[in-house]
């Protein structure tokens, strides 16, 4: 997602994984590490990469078909977590942390983490 509101499906955040993780990289190298992890060919990937920089998520340099990620990882996290919040919980990110909380035993250790997480914002 670019300050536009672009909104990268599922698929297109397969390939911004590769270039968060391992930073600027050949097309070729994104096609090889997908082909392994997720088992597409090599055309979808870069169907996939074109399209990316079409949205404005990937630049593409030369030599070597070397892509950059223009959009960190971080803004795509807070944009799809408000757009969860929206969708899914009447836009209350109270209700999205009391689903997460209730969803699992947690340990003292991770219950210390999340105070200590809640009290840096206050």
């Amino acid at each position: 997602m670019q300050e536009d509101g672009t909104k990268l499906f599922d698929s297109e955040l397969k390939v911004m994984d590769v270039l968060w993780r391992e930073g600027d990289v050949p097309a070729k190298h994104i096609a090889d590490v997908l082909t392994k992890e997720v088992g597409w060919n090599k055309n979808t990937t870069y169907t996939l990469i074109k399209r990316c920089m079409k949205k404005g998520a990937i630049e593409r340099t030369e030599p070597g078909f070397v892509c950059h990620a223009l959009i960190p990882k971080e803004q795509v996290q807070e944009a799809e977590t408000n757009e969860l919040i929206d969708k899914v919980f009447d836009g209350s990110a109270d209700k999205l942390f009391a689903a997460l909380l209730g969803r699992k035993k947690l340990s003292t250790e991770q219950i210390e983490q999340l105070k200590q997480i809640v009290g840096e914002f206050e």
